[in-house]
């Protein structure tokens, strides 16, 4: 959309549907969700998790859609617009949460690249010695080569922001999505069927629910939040694309539910895997780029299969990414009036170079401040802080500022009843609030 021009709108529902759910699939469904179940005892987390997502994960993701929706602005001239005052701050934060978090996730994403092609030019044969952990902290500490990979993908996320919501950020994850679901299947068939996958499955579908406890529960709790790209203005931002017919209900439940379908699918690519191969399903952030290259080596045909997951977490980081940089772009778009060209290069140049810090911090030629490395701190600030108090304030919004208005959008003017309506808007007025408040007290420990 360039200054002037009417508002974009996504050319069908399924449109929508794909590039929300891409939004909210992203590295911490195929990354953080494996090894966050493994810590927390499998199954029973499954279905704790799960069920959060469809009460609080559903209830605040479509306040965010009714408000984008009802507004047709950005995630601050949403708030601007429907209510004013103070409340547009939490449009702000949603626009610094994205331009921060994409600043980091731009060069964890640059990794995936290089990993997908190391799979295929050597990864394998040094994972064969056991040496998948110093080729990391290798690769890592390599600062030209990760800026390089870095820049790469911001380039890539840039060009199809920059292209608009139809020819752009549509097109692309209606090939996207699907593929990412093929390439998913594709590796749980060969998971499914490893020798001694057996008993990683049985841990990831047999629940023990002796397992659950105050701690589990609080990890749940986070993972069904950030996995869904909620309190960053995101869901604001697409939902503001959307034609005024469109049901909004069972929009979010769709998205919620390929959401979380990846999630679960990439449990049953991981943990037959990694208890076929003997491996601590518990393993951390490692798990992916240290652990797994040691399973994949281990394989027939590992290269291949090395491959296909590192370009399924890179499908699924570029999803993400697109979201956070029209985040951005759409306020500079809407209040400054810029053209979409101006608004994504810009601001992906932007978002790039702030990403070198985290970088330089990882390869240890910054200082840490307060025992943080550069991007652990950013992600403290944007995940920590600004995430769950833009979902707190939305929720609330939503529940008791706004609340005539959003019965009027998730109901098409009445028009289309909403059996849950009530039941959705206490869960914003009192359960959404207190359990993200959780979130954020619990997260506060610098």
């Amino acid at each position: 959309m360039s200054n002037g021009a009417e508002r974009e709108q996504w050319g069908s529902k399924l449109g929508f549907i794909l590039a929300a759910a891409g939004s909210a699939v992203g590295l911490g469904n195929i990354w953080r969700f494996p090894y966050i179940t493994g810590q927390n005892g499998g199954a029973a987390f499954v279905l704790l998790y799960v069920a959060l997502v469809f009460v609080i994960g559903f209830s605040v993701m479509l306040a965010e859609i009714a408000i984008g929706r009802a507004a047709q602005l950005n995630a601050v001239g949403s708030f601007k617009k429907l209510k004013g005052g103070a409340w547009t701050i939490v449009g702000w934060m949603g626009v610094a949460a994205g331009f921060i978090i994409l600043s980091y996730y731009g060069v964890i994403a640059g990794w995936t690249i290089a990993y997908f092609l190391k799979s295929f030019t050597g990864l394998m044969q040094i994972a064969e010695q056991g040496k998948a952990g110093d080729f990391f902290v290798g690769f890592i500490t390599n600062s030209g080569a990760v800026i390089a990979w870095q820049a790469l993908f911001m380039i890539i996320t840039t060009y199809i922001v920059y292209k608009g919501i139809g020819e752009g950020i549509e097109k692309y994850c209606r090939i996207l999505m699907p593929g990412l679901f093929i390439i998913l299947l594709i590796l749980i068939v060969r998971a499914v069927t490893l020798q001694g996958a057996g008993e990683g499955i049985a841990f990831y579908l047999k629940p023990d629910f002796s397992k659950i406890n105050a701690g589990t529960l609080g990890a749940a709790l986070g993972q069904a939040f950030f996995s869904l790209s909620l309190g960053m203005g995101c869901m604001i931002t697409y939902g503001s694309y959307l034609d005024k017919k469109e049901v909004l209900p069972g929009a979010a439940a769709q998205v919620c539910f390929l959401d979380t379908a990846v999630a679960f699918l990439a449990g049953l690519v991981i943990f037959p895997a990694v208890f076929a191969f003997g491996v601590e399903p518990g393993a951390g952030p490692g798990l992916t780029f240290i652990t797994l290259p040691n399973v994949f080596a281990k394989m027939p045909g590992g290269a291949i299969w090395s491959g296909l997951f590192f370009l399924l977490l890179f499908v699924a980081a570029l999803t993400s990414a697109i979201s956070l940089l029209e985040v951005v772009s759409a306020y500079f778009i809407d209040e400054m009036k810029w053209s979409r060209a101006k608004a994504a290069w810009t601001n992906g140049l932007l978002i790039f170079l702030l990403g070198i810090p985290s970088v330089l911090g990882l390869a240890g030629k910054l200082p840490k401040l307060g025992g943080r490395d550069f991007l652990d701190s950013a992600d403290f600030i944007a995940s920590n802080v600004l995430l769950p108090l833009g979902g707190l304030f939305i929720a609330l919004f939503v529940g008791w500022i706004w609340t005539e208005g959003a019965k009027k959008e998730v109901t098409n003017n009445g028009t289309v009843p909403f059996g849950l309506e009530t039941a959705w808007l206490w869960v914003c007025r009192i359960v959404a609030p207190v359990a993200i408040a959780y979130i954020f007290i619990t997260g506060l420990k610098w």
